[in-house]
């Protein structure tokens, strides 16, 4: 589904503006922004601005992935559905949809800050575009941060020959990330690895009662599903995995 919004976004956006420019009389598409020949340097960067937007709309999907905290909760919540062993429920759209109204309000108070910090002074006109990115990137480096791994952070900057920075501020985005990610792998990993435990002790149970009856022709899976399925609502599955998912980003 990432992979579709990638291309998805892109081409409606440029199809979108190739309609306007075929319906237009003229070579202007929209107020300051000329795609035809032009001499006059402002028309030229509105220009190359439309094609940096469209650039980076195309690997927004990414951005959301890999600098959030939806990595962590999408594994985990697969991790839970392989565990159970229901094949597609829930399905796909459901834990992806979940994932990311989670993600969203995990990543509450940093995009809040974000937004006061950066886009608003930005949008009225009080700071520089470089400004704007440089106070944007401020409180998502200290999420990332504070999750994060000092060993793998460290890797990156070993192999780019990058000192550590002394402050969250200074640390580079193109070593941050990579690091946040493989960290946000391995924390769903453990997670994941404690959620199989209860259902695999169910599995070995159920295996070695049909063996001890001589049912070794019917699949373990058609037995124990149903008990863990029991077992999983007993606990309030859901509740838990959520809560656990929501305490590990305190």
């Amino acid at each position: 589904m990432i992979r579709k919004l990638a291309i998805l976004v892109p081409v409606l956006l440029l199809s979108a503006i190739s309609a306007a420019y075929a319906a237009s009389p003229t070579d202007t598409i929209l107020p300051g922004i000329d795609l035809g020949a032009s001499n006059s340097p402002d028309q030229v960067t509105n220009s190359v601005k439309i094609i940096l937007l469209i650039t980076v709309l195309s690997i927004a999907p990414a951005i959301l992935v890999l600098m959030t905290c939806f990595t962590r909760i999408i594994v985990v919540l697969g991790f839970v559905r392989n565990a159970l062993g229901t094949q597609q429920i829930p399905p796909n759209q459901v834990l992806i949809g979940l994932a990311l109204f989670m993600t969203f309000f995990i990543m509450g108070p940093t995009f809040s800050q974000m937004n006061q910090q950066a886009l608003q002074p930005f949008m009225k006109g009080k700071m520089t575009q470089q400004e704007a990115f440089h106070k944007a990137s401020i409180p998502l480096k200290e999420f990332m941060s504070k999750q994060t791994r000092e060993k793998d952070l460290e890797l990156f900057l070993d192999y780019g020959k990058m000192k550590m920075p002394k402050k969250v501020e200074d640390i580079p985005l193109r070593a941050l990330v990579p690091a946040y990610a493989i960290s946000e792998l391995k924390s769903a990993f453990q997670m994941g690895f404690m959620i199989f435990i209860p259902f695999l002790v169910i599995d070995m149970i159920v295996s070695s009662v049909l063996m001890s009856m001589g049912m070794m022709m019917l699949p373990p899976v058609m037995i124990s599903l149903p008990f863990k399925i029991l077992l999983f609502i007993l606990v309030d599955g859901w509740h838990l995995i959520v809560k656990s998912l929501l305490i590990s980003f305190q």
